[in-house]
């Protein structure tokens, strides 16, 4: 065999190995996908059977007209134009939630507005540290905001005005849920907080303490709101009455009272939005409170426990006070876990419904009907199941916006170590 012909046998031979290893490694890539899949597969079937088909399902159904039984699809069949064959499918939003497009666009509008003042709160000049530089951001973030808030104003009068009274809940269900949100989620992180730095550092029996603390978590729902309910009740006996009249105050209704808190406690005669929450809803706010601060604490602790000691011993070391320890590393090493919190709270505030549902009653005239038992109204009492699923779905984007601004404020702020 001549060397030409070696080199050309040498060189098929090592063609076709490289063929087999390629080979090899194509199969063996395969079947690690396969396998892959075969793990992941029952997750995905669960989510996609008990998350997606939902609310795809639920989708499905606010575009027909449905009591009960499936009836015809909204869509007009020969629209006029694109803009009028949408308008038809989603005429189930229009009539149960927005009620007119233009005033859900303000409404939108104003929100971005707010966005738009946030931005040049935070962003305008900001890198000029003189006094007239910090005035004048501080002045147009406000004008930014008064625009924002006059456009959301303007908007949700205008659905509102659009919408029949009994699909007006909807919207006032927002405003009440919007109220229970931020009547309760401030003070229970606030309060949590606490809780878990005085635990964390200086009590003995932690484990009893953070036992119970976390109680409340754990309690049933119904049995607190039950006992809630008759502590402040509208009786003159009620524990809590007795309480006001021994400093010297009068007997309040508490839950049968549909007047805003400020108005019954300070004698103010405040009316809309700016009116605040009702006596009632205040004290599903105190309910909530009592049953979340305990196991935000419990969270809180644990963040704090992987804390690293030594930047507290450097920092007293340094000289540092305990407030300065608090606010410069306490705080800024807490925030992922202040940021998690926050987060689901929104979202369970935004969605909550047992302890509203045993708690309201005729007499507090619907100011504890948040968009959730709203909803269920519209399904259940008036077998309205088209539009109960118009109202679902408005509140699930609602959420997900919510949660979106909520890590595009907070999430840059938030400090991973």
């Amino acid at each position: 065999m001549t060397v030409t012909e070696q080199h050309a046998a040498t060189s098929a031979s090592s063609s076709a190995h490289s063929r087999r290893w390629l080979s090899f490694l194509k199969h063996q890539r395969t079947t690690e996908n396969i396998t892959g899949w075969l793990f992941v597969a029952p997750s995905v079937i669960l989510i996609f059977i008990f998350g997606i088909f939902p609310i795809g399902y639920a989708a499905y159904m606010s575009i027909h007209t449905w009591r009960i039984r499936q009836g015809a699809i909204l869509c007009d069949s020969e629209p006029v134009d694109f803009i009028a064959l949408v308008r038809s499918c989603l005429s189930n939003y229009e009539s149960a939630v927005l009620g007119d497009w233009g005033g859900a666009a303000l409404f939108a509008l104003g929100l971005v507005g707010l966005f738009v003042a946030y931005i040049v709160w935070t962003r305008l000049f900001s890198k000029r540290h003189e006094n007239v530089y910090a005035v004048l951001r501080i002045v147009a973030g406000l004008l930014v905001m008064a625009v924002g808030i006059t456009l959301i104003s303007e908007g949700y009068n205008t659905m509102t005005g659009a919408l029949r009274p009994r699909d007006q809940a909807f919207l006032k269900g927002l405003q009440i849920t919007i109220y229970y949100a931020f009547g309760s989620i401030p003070l229970q992180l606030a309060l949590g907080l606490v809780l878990a730095y005085v635990l964390y550092h200086r009590v003995k029996a932690k484990a009893f303490f953070r036992t119970i603390f976390f109680l409340p978590y754990v309690t049933p729902t119904v049995a607190a709101a039950v006992v809630f309910g008759t502590v402040f009740s509208g009786r003159d006996t009620s524990p809590m009455n007795q309480l006001v009249q021994l400093f010297g105050g009068d007997v309040q209704r508490w839950l049968a009272e549909p007047r805003p808190f400020l108005n019954v406690a300070f004698g103010w005669n405040l009316e809309g939005f700016i009116a605040g929450p009702s006596m009632a809803l205040v004290v599903v706010i105190i309910l909530g409170i009592w049953t979340y601060t305990g196991y935000n604490a419990v969270i809180f602790m644990a963040g704090l426990g992987n804390i690293p000691g030594d930047l507290y011993e450097a920092a007293r070391v340094d000289g540092a006070t305990d407030w300065n320890i608090f606010r410069h590393i306490t705080l800024p090493l807490l925030s992922p876990v202040t940021f998690y919190l926050s987060v689901l709270g929104f979202i369970g505030t935004f969605t909550a419904f047992n302890t509203l549902f045993v708690m309201r009653t005729p007499t507090n005239a619907g100011t504890l009907d948040t968009s959730a038992l709203v909803i269920f109204d519209t399904f259940r009492a008036q077998n309205r199941w088209a539009e109960a699923t118009a109202q679902a779905i408005v509140l699930m984007l609602l959420v997900l916006a919510m949660t979106q601004i909520q890590r595009s404020l907070l999430e840059k702020r938030v400090f991973y170590g």
